[in-house]
């Protein structure tokens, strides 16, 4: 918008309007800087709030309340540049007749964020159903402590001996079997350590025999498609064979190196597990075969992950736990799997806080290494792989226009 104050200009005045509108054009030209910044700091926002909504729900289950999220589903933010110009004659000395131009813009951010509660069936459901298989091969093939995402993620281990199955849960209360998990976990580490950690899926043949004389012509090239198909002529049969991609398994060795009939054996074993255990295969003569052991891990639920942080507060603590003695050392062994301090004050060495019933909880720091920053950073990963598309609730939303 431009407002000239003179009906027949001059052309000085013609030269420093067009000036003003150069001047314009160079703030819209920067307006792609703006938009940077703009988007820059909206996404701090977004996670820092995400990051306060796990603080605040692992304050909710220390104080035994009910949890809650709340998401942005969206933000439209829109920028409006205003160029103003025009002329008018000096107030004071000898120029007084002549016209001075004068010229202002502005420019203003109105942005409109929808927040949308997370309830429902569908999200209830993926904050209670314990994670599957899938997306603990993915946080473990990131390269993280294993230590750290197994203590955190792992309700209890299933150990396969002479006496049948031994369980061994992931609770303090727990001593014996608390103790025991824990040593399991650290023999992972150390093996990690070493470089000697599989966490690959079981590939085998699987081989059938039929006859060739039930198969036309044209049905025995679709089955070259799919299958290995190699033909008996003197008992007139067809052997065909498919590699099979199976479950996951974590070892102290490459699976490939067995044979195929032990790898059809241990896939039999992991298709009688539920979709939340991931098989554990622990074998001497490789490193960390000097203990070895054989079990299953059965993954929690992400409600029961943040209760476990939050009772560990106070309510069921838990406490330093000794390698096993046939363990390497190991290089991490904190006590708490995710330490929360609760104080009155807030926090002024904390990265976060957040206030719950007149308390402020924030993530421990500490000194030495990363392992609570790298702990809540991974909870919030586990988070985002658990919760519900926004896009696809139908809860009402709240709308606020600045």
């Amino acid at each position: 918008m431009m407002t000239l104050f003179c009906q027949y200009p001059s052309k000085k005045l013609q030269r420093l309007v067009l000036l003003g509108w150069f001047c314009c054009l160079q703030g819209c030209v920067s307006s792609p800087a703006l938009l940077d910044d703009a988007v820059i700091s909206y996404d701090k926002s977004i996670t820092e709030t995400l990051s306060k909504q796990l603080l605040l729900n692992i304050a909710r289950a220390h104080q035994h309340q009910p949890m809650h999220f709340t998401g942005i589903s969206n933000i439209a933010a829109t920028f409006g540049f205003q160029f103003t110009a025009g002329a008018g004659p000096a107030f004071t000395g000898d120029s007084g007749a002549l016209l001075v131009p004068s010229f202002g813009g502005s420019i203003s951010e109105n942005p409109t964020i929808s927040i949308v509660p997370m309830e429902g069936e569908e999200f209830t459901r993926r904050l209670l159903e314990p994670l599957q298989e899938a997306k603990l091969t993915m946080l473990l093939r990131q390269g993280a402590d294993v230590d750290l995402i197994l203590r955190l993620l792992i309700d209890e281990l299933r150990l396969t001996d002479a006496k049948g199955d031994q369980v061994y849960p992931n609770q303090p209360a727990d001593a014996p079997g608390y103790r025991t998990f824990r040593q399991a976990m650290l023999h992972l580490s150390a093996i990690q350590d070493r470089h000697a950690l599989y966490v690959n899926p079981l590939l085998f043949d699987r081989n059938w025999v039929l006859p060739a004389a039930t198969f036309s012509t044209d049905q025995f090239s679709d089955l070259q498609n799919e299958f290995t198909v190699h033909y008996d002529i003197e008992h007139q049969q067809l052997k065909l064979t498919k590699r099979v991609t199976g479950h996951i398994i974590l070892s102290n060795y490459n699976p490939v190196s067995l044979s195929n009939a032990e790898r059809g054996q241990l896939q039999q074993e992991a298709d009688s597990l539920h979709s939340n255990e991931i098989m554990v295969d622990i074998r001497p003569g490789y490193p960390g075969g000097e203990w070895p052991w054989h079990g299953t891990l059965r993954l929690r639920s992400f409600h029961n992950v943040l209760n476990f942080i939050g009772q560990g507060i106070s309510d069921s603590p838990e406490y330093a736990v000794a390698q096993h003695p046939q363990t390497p050392p190991v290089k991490e062994n904190p006590a708490q799997t995710l330490a929360v301090m609760v104080s009155d004050n807030e926090p002024k060495q904390a990265d976060l806080s957040v206030k719950f019933a007149g308390r402020y909880y924030a993530v421990k720091p500490e000194v030495g290494y990363q392992w609570n920053r790298e702990g809540f950073r991974l909870l919030y990963q586990v988070f985002q792989m658990t919760m519900s598309e926004l896009s696809q609730q139908d809860a009402p939303s709240i709308t606020i226009a600045k």
